[in-house]
Parts: structure tokens; C-alpha cells; sequence
């Protein structure tokens, strides 16, 4: 999100899809789990600032374009009323946030058909949309903002949900998923992994060029 910083309008909006998707992923996960009865039902499900923000994933909004929220583990969703429930709690968040960025674009594609996000990708909107209208400028990146929070909880390593939606659909998972586990979340290689492609290269971190790669059909479709 900083190199929006040159378009305060555009940075601000970043700030606040970020906030959003943190939002609505804390909110997905606590209603399906309690939905399918894998929470107790009179348990909340407002957000929660300690338990929903991750500070490492503030850092790499800040510093690579978009971030992740606190990691639910596979040990916070039990497995025992079946491995299909269990994926869709960790699935909520991300499906989510991709969803609401779809009816964001959609109606932006509505109000304006004549558009340029046939010319434009994730990468364009993260970086700060500069020379045009405010109001462009403020729907796609809270369009894209939460389109690449989602896109990126998706990706299969911890500390992102994508990590418990795979270990849930293995069967029995065998010694490759506890070395992931272990390395990966309880040894924070996977937060160090996510952080270096915030990172580098300088100007165009990896990990703006990989949302931008899995983001670009979502934005391009809208043109």
C-alpha cells in the first residue's frame, strides 16, 4: 500500500479494503463454524483485534501490496462432524472477500460500460491508480484491495487459510503436512517466506506480481 502514497485517495481506500477484508473474514469464519456446529452457538461473531489481526500481515499490506489476517490453525477447527465442514470455515473468509469484490466491480461495470478494466490489472490498482476520477480511483481499490486479500488467504502454506483447506481435504495427512505445520506455522518460515516476497525485488515485490497473476481474470472479466 505504500506505493499508493503518491495518491492519497487511492491509499486510503487501500487502507480501508484491507480493514474490510479482515472484517468480513473474522465475521465468514465465525458464522459458518458456528452454522455448522463446530462453535458454540452463543458464541459472537464480531471481530476481535486481537484475534483477528495479524501484525506481520499488516506489514506485508504495507510494504507488498496486500496482507493476511490472524492464522486460524487446524487445531481451532475440529475435524469431528466431518473434514467438509472444516474446509468450508476456512474457506468462508477468502470466498468471501472475493465475492464482494465481484459485486463491487460488477456494479462499477453497470455504471460505467465504458471503463478501462479490459487495460488494467491488480497490480495497476496496488501500486495507486493516479489521473483518474476520485471515484474510480476509491471502487477499484476497494474492489481489488479485497480481491487480492482473498486471493492470497488462498494460497496453501501457513499462515494462510489455503494452508487448512489442503491439510483438511488430505485424507490422513502424513509427514509432509507436519513438516509444513511445524516449519511453516509453529516455526514462522512461513510468515519469513511471505515477508521476502513483499520484499524483493525492489519496486515490484514477488508477491504483487503473483496477485496480480491470480488476480487478473477477476478484473479483466469486467471490461
Amino acid at each position: 500500500m505504500l506505493y499508493a502514497l503518491g495518491d492519497p485517495v487511492a491509499f486510503v481506500a487501500l487502507v480501508l479494503s484491507f480493514l474490510l477484508a479482515l472484517v468480513l473474514r473474522s465475521v465468514a469464519i465465525r458464522l459458518t463454524a458456528r452454522s455448522l456446529g463446530l462453535a458454540e452457538r452463543r458464541d459472537s461473531i464480531t471481530p476481535r483485534l486481537r484475534e483477528d489481526v495479524d501484525p506481520f500481515g499488516a506489514v506485508a499490506a504495507a510494504i507488498g501490496g496486500m496482507g493476511w489476517g490472524k492464522i486460524l490453525t487446524v487445531d481451532d477447527v475440529p475435524r469431528y462432524r466431518g473434514k467438509a465442514r472444516a474446509i468450508m470455515v476456512f474457506a468462508a473468509g477468502p470466498v468471501l472477500c472475493i465475492l464482494v469484490s465481484q459485486l463491487i466491480l460488477l456494479g462499477y461495470a453497470l455504471a460505467y460500460p465504458e471503463n478501462f478494466l479490459s487495460q488494467i490489472g491488480p497490480a495497476d490498482v496496488l501500486l495507486g491508480l493516479g489521473g483518474v476520477p476520485f471515484v474510480d480511483q476509491i471502487v477499484l481499490s476497494l474492489a481489488v484491495g479485497l480481491l487480492c486479500f482473498g486471493l492470497l488467504a488462498l494460497i496453501p502454506i501457513p499462515p494462510l487459510d489455503g494452508f487448512g483447506i489442503l491439510y483438511n481435504a488430505v485424507s490422513r495427512p502424513g509427514r509432509g503436512m507436519q513438516w509444513m505445520r511445524l516449519w511453516f506455522e509453529d516455526k514462522n518460515i512461513g510468515v519469513l517466506v511471505l515477508l521476502i516476497l513483499c520484499l524483493f525485488p525492489f519496486g515490484a515485490p514477488f508477491l504483487l506480481l503473483i496477485l496480480n497473476g491470480l488476480g487478473l481474470v477477476f478484473v479483466r472479466v469486467w471490461g
